[in-house]
């Protein structure tokens, strides 16, 4: 790991500025007092799930880290995206204004600030998710917002971001045109700030920070990970910066002890397609076929990100994909079985146990690496991407749709 483009002093130094910033979000965010100003979620056992999907308990135990209930933006993005912004905000304060690192971070939050930010802009490219994340906080610290939105985009999500303000330009294409603009519009600007979802390293150091506190909660729950008792992650996955940044904090914490697999949408994925034809960034899954086109609107990539392929190729344990329609499927067991509701991208994590555990890939993984008394002390988690900010009216069209399928296919 030595030889990558990031290093665990990057993360460490996230770590230390996310908790400086920590008195100014909650101040900001008052619901972010629960965890003392830092955007977190909880980890779940979901044991009627596990039995819903026949894991029984020769292959350990399954958790859910519950990402979709992260305070601000309702996502896994609120942490690299939140992140950007904090530390973008920091820079100018120091280089401008005559800030320091020593002093109270909710001076960033009063009126003379929220001014000086008002001369710079934010901008991304984004299919929803991190839009939301970037948006919010942008605008609550006072920046000139734009976000650039693919035609994948949900309207709720643009809706949402129009009400704090934000400006939202729509495009015709996919993400990858979304992103291109955007970056373009930005380059253009002096005073422009571009959060780039495709070779942020600022985005990828604060998606890691996820891996300590991770820790933290097994520790907790008296959870041993070991080589007598593995840890297996299953994170959705779109252009890869969160699952990757997770990817790489979770190896530097567990080494071998940790397996992650991404899950990616069957007509888009660029990820494993990356890796895979060793061409990272320089193939899309037009090129091989694919549509690139989902339900999952977070996972509707069509490139990979060059930056994060490369540095986490061999760090993963592998990839998986699954068909638009299991996305509803398992959202639906999720609610079915545990009360929780999941965005069908974030659903789409239940498939990793699944096919470890019943797929001849997934079950000669397994036997190459582990014995079977290691197996039954695994833990299993699924990593939820979002939910909590899903309006009713469209989480009952989503419920439709799956109660649609499930009728079809009896």
């Amino acid at each position: 790991m030595d030889t990558l483009p990031v290093n665990e002093k990057q993360v460490q130094e996230a770590e230390a500025r996310l908790e400086r910033f920590a008195p100014l979000i909650m101040e900001m965010f008052p619901e972010t007092v629960k965890y003392n100003g830092l955007i977190e979620s909880p980890l779940t056992r979901i044991e009627k799930l596990q039995d819903k999907i026949n894991l029984s308990d020769d292959c350990g135990r399954l958790y859910l880290k519950q990402d979709n209930l992260l305070e601000i933006a309702g996502s896994i993005k609120a942490r690299g995206g939140i992140y950007e912004v904090l530390k973008h905000a920091e820079d100018l304060a120091v280089n401008r204004k005559g800030f320091n690192v020593n002093m109270p971070y909710t001076i960033l939050g009063n009126q003379e600030y929220q001014e000086f930010f008002s001369n710079y802009k934010i901008q991304v490219g984004s299919t929803g998710n991190l839009g939301l994340s970037i948006g919010i906080m942008s605008a609550k610290l006072g920046f000139r917002v734009y976000v650039h939105m693919s035609n994948d985009a949900k309207e709720w999500k643009k809706e949402l971001l129009r009400s704090h303000g934000v400006q939202v330009i729509e495009y015709a294409g996919d993400y990858g045109e979304a992103v291109k603009r955007g970056r373009l519009q930005s380059d253009q600007d002096p005073f422009s700030y571009f959060v780039d979802d495709e070779s942020s390293l600022d985005l990828f150091v604060g998606y890691a920070v996820a891996a300590k506190r991770l820790k933290k909660q097994l520790d907790e729950e008296g959870i041993v990970i070991d080589r007598q008792h593995p840890l297996f992650i299953y994170i959705p996955c779109g252009v890869g910066g969160a699952p990757g940044g997770i990817c790489y904090g979770l190896k530097l914490l567990y080494g071998e002890n940790v397996n992650v697999f991404l899950i990616e949408p069957i007509e888009s994925p660029c990820m494993i397609l990356g890796i895979s034809s060793g061409k990272y960034d320089q193939i899309s899954v037009q090129e091989i076929g694919l549509t690139g086109k989902t339900e999952a609107d977070g996972l509707a990539v069509g490139v990979a990100s060059g930056l994060v392929a490369r540095t986490i190729e061999h760090l993963l344990s592998g990839g998986m994909t699954l068909p638009d329609q299991d996305l509803y499927r398992f959202m639906k067991w999720f609610y079915d079985t545990e009360g929780i509701f999941l965005e069908p991208s974030a659903a789409s994590c239940l498939v990793g146990p699944i096919l470890l555990t019943e797929n001849q890939e997934g079950k000669e993984y397994c036997n190459k690496y582990y014995q079977k008394d290691e197996l039954a002390q695994a833990t299993h988690i699924l990593w939820a991407t979002g939910g909590s900010l899903v309006p009713k009216d469209v989480k009952h069209e989503y419920f439709k749709i799956a109660e649609g399928m499930e009728q079809a296919k009896n």
